[in-house]
């Protein structure tokens, strides 16, 4: 008799990049009494969750649904159906369903749960390496700045013992130069929040240069007043003063809750603990670039456990289309309080719907972007 093998990875590892779900369903009905599986991944506005395997069947359902918003698994069909997330490191892919031609789901749990594990970690080794899976998640093309926009990303959402963080760029399909970057090493989190300057792809590639100077200062060791240096002359240097690059960069001691800031234009900051929402008090600094030799400073506040921040740029909190007051005036406060018993990863689509909402079908005039960190204070 075959034992089964004690885990789905060694097959994916030595998969091709683009044939990882149809290695892990062979696997699923080898060793399982399974009758069909489908791999579903988001889409880039995270609104609908789209089959891989069938290409032409339908988007997955409310209980998919379900088991992306909740994270947790779903049993449908009579306990003879589980639908299980695909997500690592807090980033989420996407939906594993599996579908029994007998028995009870609820029995193989936990070797299911394993299979989307692995799956869900190879799936995002293998981006980099095969178009399916992008091609999978793209609903209709990208503009060139939003491509480079997209992959410059570091990804969604991020998640450990200790804070849930995710993010969201509106439009998703015709970005021009906000962005959004994060990295966590040891007990230290970087989020850093950017106003790109300008439209179409110049802006992208302002952003660009600015993104990968101030990873190039934090990837050496430096600070976030040193990363805001060398974005600062790295764009001046490039552009010579004629655009510039309004940013946040923040650096949270996951530990302790202070956050260090160096506020760099327009991106606004705001705490929500307890039902209220309050902005950060920062003293802005010049924008990125507008200067040769800028410096800047510090400015620190406190979380305290179980606070939520959230970052904004100016897409967000200036939008003001038709006339209408500014979004962030009164608008804003209002989506955010509808998110309050949402996850990080919930609550950037509440809050981009609501600003969707608001333009009441016109155009945006500018990009936008959302952060939500929640810092747990949990030791590993």
């Amino acid at each position: 008799m075959s034992v089964r093998p004690a885990s789905v990875g060694s097959f994916l590892r030595a998969a091709p990049p683009d044939r990882l779900p149809e290695v892990a369903a062979q696997h699923l009905r080898t060793w399982f009494p399974v009758d069909n599986v489908e791999v579903f991944l988001s889409d880039l506005t995270m609104s609908a969750l789209w089959p891989v395997l069938d290409p032409e069947a339908a988007p997955g359902g409310s209980f998919a649904q379900r088991c992306f918003g909740s994270q947790q698994a779903v049993i449908s069909g009579g306990a003879g159906e589980v639908l299980l997330p695909l997500t690592t490191w807090g980033d989420r892919l996407g939906v594993l369903r599996i579908q029994l031609s007998v028995g009870d789901a609820r029995e193989h749990l936990t070797e299911f749960t394993a299979v989307a594990d692995e799956l869900a970690l190879a799936l995002r080794a293998a981006d980099k390496d095969t178009d399916r899976y992008r091609q999978v998640v793209r609903r209709q093309r990208l503009t060139m700045a939003a491509e480079l926009q997209w992959e410059l990303l570091p990804g969604r959402s991020l998640g450990g013992e200790r804070f849930r963080l995710a993010g969201q760029l509106e439009p998703a399909y015709a970005m021009y130069g906000d962005h959004y970057d994060w990295s966590v090493t040891d007990d230290r989190l970087t989020i850093t929040v950017l106003n790109g300057d300008g439209d179409g792809i110049e802006a992208a590639l302002l952003t660009t240069v600015a993104v990968n100077a101030m990873r190039n200062a934090r990837r050496s060791g430096a600070n976030i007043v040193e990363q805001a240096e060398l974005a600062s002359d790295a764009i001046y240097s490039r552009y010579g003063g004629n655009s510039h690059l309004a940013t946040l960069l923040l650096e949270i001691d996951l530990t302790g809750g202070t956050v260090e800031a160096v506020d760099a234009g327009s991106p606004k900051a705001l705490i929500a603990r307890e039902g209220d929402i309050v902005p950060v008090s920062l003293e802005q600094q010049l924008p990125l670039g507008m200067f040769g030799d800028s410096r800047y400073e510090t400015q620190k506040f406190q979380l305290d456990a179980g606070a939520r921040l959230l970052v904004v740029s100016d897409g967000v909190h200036e939008a003001a289309p038709g006339g209408k007051p500014p979004y962030g005036d009164s608008a804003l406060l209002s989506a955010l309080r509808r998110t309050r018993l949402q996850p990080p990863t919930e609550a950037v689509g509440t809050v981009i719907r609501a600003l969707r909402d608001y333009h009441e079908g016109t155009d945006p005039a500018d990009d936008a972007v959302i952060i939500c960190l929640d810092w747990l204070r949990r030791t590993a």
